[in-house]
């Protein structure tokens, strides 16, 4: 695999219990499909479409599951948050593929919550590394949470994030890349 700019930014978190990820949509270390490119970010043929994501049960405790979509190499000091739902109910253990196209998250489970991404809406924005770029991963991550998070209207990715340290109790990922 190629040497990547960044570490993988999980690495740096406390261990949490591991989750098992799956999805059709994300091949552990092969190139997104157009289904997860970013068409509103202007690469040609992209979707914007979340991508399927099926986990195992979380640890007892589990009130809720977080998902996340996350670009460590994107060129910037804080990466790029493509997509995170949070309160997700304990009962459900997967999304399909486009539960979130866009800004339509109509396809989301009653309760869950959507934020706003790096590109400023709620919802989810594919994979859009600019030019030339090299490749870049997507951190398709699924975090088991003792309880909902309370989030604000204006809430971002990174907050998500951040409540995450304190209140995540296993967490499982898979990676996927693409490049320009």
């Amino acid at each position: 695999m190629t040497d990547f700019r960044v570490p993988n930014p999980y690495d740096a978190l406390p261990d949490l219990p591991a989750l098992e990820v799956t999805s059709e949509s994300f091949t552990e270390g092969a190139a997104l499909s157009s289904a997860q490119l970013g068409g509103v970010m202007g690469v040609e043929g992209g979707l914007d479409r979340s991508p399927q994501v099926s986990w195992s049960a979380g640890p007892e405790g589990t009130r809720t599951y977080v998902v996340t979509v996350f670009d460590p190499d994107a060129p910037t000091a804080s990466g790029f948050w493509h997509w995170s739902v949070a309160n997700i109910p304990a009962g459900v253990t997967s999304l399909p593929e486009g539960a979130c196209t866009g800004d339509d998250t109509s396809g989301l489970p009653e309760g869950a919550v959507v934020v706003r991404n790096d590109a400023g809406f709620k919802g989810f924005v594919g994979a859009a590394p600019p030019e030339g770029h090299g490749p870049h991963r997507y951190i398709l991550a699924v975090h088991a949470v003792g309880d909902q998070i309370e989030l604000g209207e204006d809430a971002s990715c990174a907050f998500v994030g951040f409540n995450l340290f304190g209140q995540g109790l296993a967490r499982g990922t898979t990676t996927a890349t693409f490049e320009q």
